[in-house]
């Protein structure tokens, strides 16, 4: 099969590489349509992310029809179109049973990262019956696809964990698709404002369209006084780090108000310092989180109702023997103006 492996820091190809086999009775195999590419398999090819090894089948989303089974998986047959957790869970062990599959003791974030991931003509998932999702008839597949990652991880990462409440105060540093994915999900929450701050002119655009109460160009204006200015001098209750490098993880230190919460949802891949000479008297809380996919059923049900978009997301779409072109647009996002892109497996 074909697959996009990774080769060290910088070196990816597609290359021929065996169809994966059953490992283990709970795992079950399926066949790809339809798969993306994520801003964290970026940080993997910079070596931001050591623990990912050379020769890995890179990609951790996607959807497409279970092929075989092993003895043990139960909810899934052969035929059976479905979604692909970006998590990995068993249901069993401590973490998951705490409803923090990202921590799961055989699982986790394994997909593209530490067993072969979805960019592939084939998968193999480890505990079938736990980190797949049934696809409800007449539901758009490439809708379903932002479904495995983004907005999961936009959701739960950034407006769960920054608590965002009716009436509150939000701002989302980078207006990438995770920012644009907290943008949407966070409007379940009817907050009073919700700020997106970026240099991507294009892309502030599409935030506006997508719910922004204000979008501000960090190239042209600066972002602390127009937020004081925004906020009466409160300053967001909420401000979520959507980027991954440190100049945005201060950026949300300057403009959080007393007792706000700092949502950090970026890869990190350097230190960020903690400015807690600043902070130290201000009630703030400070939030990390790996995405555990808890909300992928509430989030399935609000898209088969129409009330969550996720197509809107997509830009580009390539076809498998493409997929370095894609990750060259989806590399290059501020010249090509891409958000997410749709690798087909055809």
């Amino acid at each position: 099969m074909k697959a996009l492996v990774y080769h060290g820091p910088g070196n990816k190809s597609l290359d021929e590489r065996p169809r994966p086999a059953l490992a283990a009775a709970t795992d079950a195999i399926v066949r790809v349509t339809r798969t993306t590419i994520c801003g964290t398999d970026l940080h993997i090819l910079k070596g931001d992310v050591p623990t990912c090894e050379p020769g890995r089948v890179l990609g951790h989303e996607g959807v497409g029809i279970v092929e075989e089974v092993g003895a043990a998986v139960s909810a899934f047959k052969p035929g059976d179109r479905v979604l692909i957790s970006c998590i990995s869970s068993c249901g069993k062990c401590e973490a998951c049973r705490r409803g923090m599959y990202s921590h799961c003791a055989t699982g986790g974030w394994i997909l593209g990262h530490k067993i072969d991931g979805t960019q592939a003509e084939y998968v193999r998932i480890p505990h079938a019956d736990t980190s797949l999702y049934p696809i409800p008839a007449g539901v758009e597949e490439e809708a379903l696809v932002m479904l495995s990652d983004i907005l999961p991880t936009g959701f739960e990462c950034g407006v769960l964990n920054g608590r965002v409440q009716p009436g509150s105060t939000v701002a989302i540093v980078g207006a990438g698709p995770i920012g644009l994915a907290a943008l949407l999900t966070a409007q379940f929450y009817a907050p009073a404002q919700i700020v997106m701050i970026d240099r991507d002119t294009h892309r502030l655009e599409i935030a506006r369209t997508f719910g922004a109460s204000a979008c501000i160009d960090i190239a042209r204006t600066e972002a602390v006084a127009e937020i004081m200015r925004l906020t009466d001098g409160a300053g967001v209750d909420c401000a979520v780090e959507a980027v991954g490098v440190p100049a945005t993880f201060e950026l949300c230190q300057q403009i959080v108000a007393a007792g706000g919460t700092i949502a950090n949802v970026g890869v990190h891949g350097v230190k960020a310092d903690l400015h807690l000479e600043s902070l130290w008297d201000r009630n703030i809380s400070i939030t990390t989180r790996l995405v555990d996919t808890v909300s992928t059923p509430m989030l399935l049900k609000t898209v088969r109702a129409g009330r969550l978009q996720p197509e809107q997301l997509i830009t580009h779409r390539f076809t498998l023997a493409r997929a370095l072109d894609a990750y060259d647009t989806f590399g290059r996002a501020a010249e090509t103006h891409a958000l997410k892109v749709i690798i087909e497996m055809t």
